[in-house]
């Protein structure tokens, strides 16, 4: 592991793979970096940077009422200190909350292109209603850990629900180490609850926004509203795939980012 620091002092480890333009890739709420593993051979021509994030919003304390924007803000140092730490102008791949994170970052940082699959934001009327962080934090103070980041689960991973959750927890990799990620994943899901998109998101690198026809409704939703509000984006679909499409089908997305990259050299 190498490590860096933020501009604000946070040290950041990260993984470092292979040769060529750096790759940062952002995990979402629940994955650790491992999550990014399998997807690291389909782009063998970069340098793959893998941070271990230090929290998901961690300077939102649960009853904070500090404004997502803040929030999001400090949150995107840490990407910052990773874009300053390579060498040359990486490419940032975010995916759910890392999405936002990586489309924050590119405000204001200096990066060759951003890779945005479903960016956690949520439209109007669904954060309007959004109580996930009051419900799964309700859970911990109970000592029901894992209930909790079930319910995350199910409402991110499986919003038309799932007949056997415990025997796809079975088969998920990151299970239950993901659980000692509860507290951090409360702090990220308040943040996104505050979230407002504003109608222009000022980043002059090209975007390449992602979402599946299998994920929720409201990310896909969402995913529109991202590419819209973005002066140079492009949007793409994917069939069959789910709000986990990195891990998912990481060749068929591989693909799109190859084609979407040769466009913009």
């Amino acid at each position: 592991m190498l490590t860096t620091r933020s501009i604000d002092g946070i040290e950041i480890a990260y993984e470092r793979h292979g040769d060529g333009q750096p790759l940062v890739l952002l995990h979402g709420g629940m994955a650790p970096r491992q999550y990014w593993h399998p997807v690291v051979p389909h782009f063998e021509e970069y340098a793959a940077v893998i941070p271990q994030r230090p929290g998901f919003g961690t300077c939102l304390d649960d009853h904070d009422e500090t404004s997502a924007d803040a929030v999001l803000t400090r949150e995107a140092q840490y990407v910052r200190g990773l874009v300053e730490a390579v060498d040359g102008d990486p490419i940032l791949f975010g995916h759910s909350y890392g999405a936002l994170t990586a489309v924050q970052s590119a405000t204001d940082a200096a990066v060759d292109a951003v890779l945005a699959y479903e960016p956690a934001v949520l439209p109007d009327e669904f954060r309007a209603e959004a109580d996930l962080a009051d419900r799964m934090a309700t859970l911990i103070e109970d000592g029901e850990r894992q209930e909790a980041v079930k319910r995350y689960i199910e409402q991110v991973l499986h919003p038309d629900g799932i007949d056997d959750l415990d025997a796809w927890l079975a088969e998920w990799p990151v299970w239950p180490d993901c659980v000692e990620l509860a507290e951090e994943v409360v702090r990220m899901n308040r943040a996104v609850e505050r979230y407002q998109l504003p109608e222009t998101l000022d980043v002059t690198a090209p975007v390449l926004v992602m979402t599946g026809t299998d994920g929720p409704n409201f990310l896909r939703e969402s995913a529109r509203d991202v590419h819209e509000a973005l002066p140079h984006s492009r949007l793409v679909e994917f069939d069959g795939v789910s709000h986990s499409g990195p891990g998912e089908a990481p060749k068929r997305i591989a693909a799109e980012v190859d084609a979407f990259l040769s466009g913009h050299e």
